[in-house]
């Protein structure tokens, strides 16, 4: 059975089919977005969690770090909650949607990147935090010096938030609904095909995003081990 999955995967993309480049770009794309989106929330709020002292900011360290193992069918339900056409934002009509999925992935990449970007800053010497101040530079000089320093962890935090969101099935399946041709994903197609018997199918899909999900990461890598040299 294994090896016709494997046999499968191989000839979906031999042979470019176009349902499933479809599916994978789409992929592609919803997590790719929601990465970027929660990479922009994140790093200026971690950042500010690991500089600004204030009252019950360990209490807010431990809820943005129990975050980080929510499972995302909770994050799907209250998402789906909002979207839904009685709740706070259903006149927005985002539910089954890839938008709705790309929310969805946002809220559970970035407490991820918040939490590692944070343990990122707070690692950089404070003595050198004085010496840059000291050398004449401003806030923003000194943050995007602190930023650069701590690159390769806010790297590896990109990496854990894209592979948190491209793996995930209970969220995109609540609020994107399995829509072909619109919302279907490679963790939902696959879902789907075990519920039809196509197991080899399935295998074969699931193959393809681990291709995926291994791409995206070794570019990732490259790139923090390019910095790295």
């Amino acid at each position: 059975m294994i090896l016709e999955g494997v046999a499968e995967a191989f000839r979906m993309l031999i042979t470019f089919d176009p349902e499933i480049y479809k599916i994978t770009w789409l992929t592609l794309k919803i997590s790719g977005t929601a990465t970027f989106i929660s990479l922009c929330i994140g790093v200026p709020l971690g950042v500010a969690l690991a500089w600004i002292k204030f009252p019950g900011r360990r209490i807010f360290i431990s809820i943005v770090n129990t975050a980080m193992g929510f499972p995302p069918v909770v994050v799907g339900l209250w998402v789906f909650i909002f979207l839904s056409r009685n709740g706070p934002l259903g006149f927005l009509n985002l539910l089954y949607t890839p938008s709705a999925i790309i929310i969805a992935q946002a809220i559970i990449a970035s407490p991820i990147i918040i939490g590692l970007t944070s343990a990122a800053v707070m690692q950089v010497d404070d003595k050198m935090r004085l010496q840059i101040k000291a050398l004449g530079a401003t806030k923003i000089q000194m943050l995007f010096l602190v930023l650069r320093e701590a690159r390769y962890s806010i790297i590896a935090a990109v990496i854990a938030g894209f592979g948190a969101v491209i793996s995930e099935i209970g969220a995109s399946m609540m609020v994107g609904g399995n829509i072909k041709g619109y919302t279907r994903v490679l963790t939902t197609a696959t879902v789907m095909e075990v519920s039809k018997g196509n197991t080899e199918v399935a295998i074969g899909i699931t193959i393809i995003l681990l291709l995926l999900a291994y791409s995206v990461t070794l570019f990732l890598t490259l790139l923090q081990q390019r910095e790295r040299s």
